[in-house]
């Protein structure tokens, strides 16, 4: 099991990025709120990981925190929360954002995250509300949409269309990302389009 990395960014391209860890280049994806934390690429990163074995592919996912981390393991414990909605969720709001959600029982909220709908929005409540006291550090919930989103996209020539395409990895249909950067043209890197987006799409 891989548990952390500690290497050099060499490219980041939401919603993937590439670590250099002693000559070999780690794939991994990870939510745009970790991308949004990370330097500018040949800048020294340090990520918590998981990896997850399926019989078609190795997968790492790479998180800021060891608080996100732990959230993702909760997440994909939950019936019908695969890795990919899971990081779709930590992409449009941060730890303490869903604790919030689920203590107040906020379905209208967590709906508006890819991927979720009122079904699924239930349940997430229902079982991660149990789930808290395994994972919950208190005093460690850390606020990702008050990281600076300045970092540097790696030779993105297009950041606009990245950020669509980075929006429908993440479970949203391509005509929705559109319409989700909008007057966000002027936002700087693809990571701040995208977490601004995100960040509005959560408002309402």
């Amino acid at each position: 099991m891989i548990g952390r990395l500690r290497g050099t960014l060499l490219e980041k391209q939401p919603p993937w990025m590439v670590v250099d860890v002693a000559g070999v280049g780690y794939e991994l994806e990870a939510s745009m709120t970790t991308l949004v934390a990370m330097p500018g690429t040949g800048e020294p990163v340090s990520l918590y990981t998981h990896l997850t074995i399926r019989d078609d592919a190795h997968l790492l996912y790479g998180f800021a925190r060891e608080q996100e981390r732990s959230l993702f393991r909760a997440l994909i414990k939950v019936n019908g929360i695969g890795p990919r909605l899971a990081l779709g969720i930590l992409s449009g709001m941060d730890e303490e954002a869903f604790v919030r959600c689920v203590m107040d029982d906020d379905v209208k909220a967590l709906t508006r995250l890819p991927g979720v709908g009122k079904k699924t929005a239930e349940r997430l409540i229902i079982e991660m509300r149990d789930r808290f006291p395994h994972w919950e550090q208190p005093g460690e919930l850390a606020v990702g949409t008050r990281d600076s989103v300045d970092s540097v996209s790696s030779g993105a020539t297009d950041p606009v269309a990245d950020a669509e395409a980075a929006l429908v990895s993440l479970g949203y249909k391509p005509a929705e990302a559109a319409r989700m950067l909008v007057g966000l043209e002027e936002a700087g890197s693809t990571e701040a389009m995208i977490k601004a987006a995100l960040t509005r799409r959560l408002a309402g």
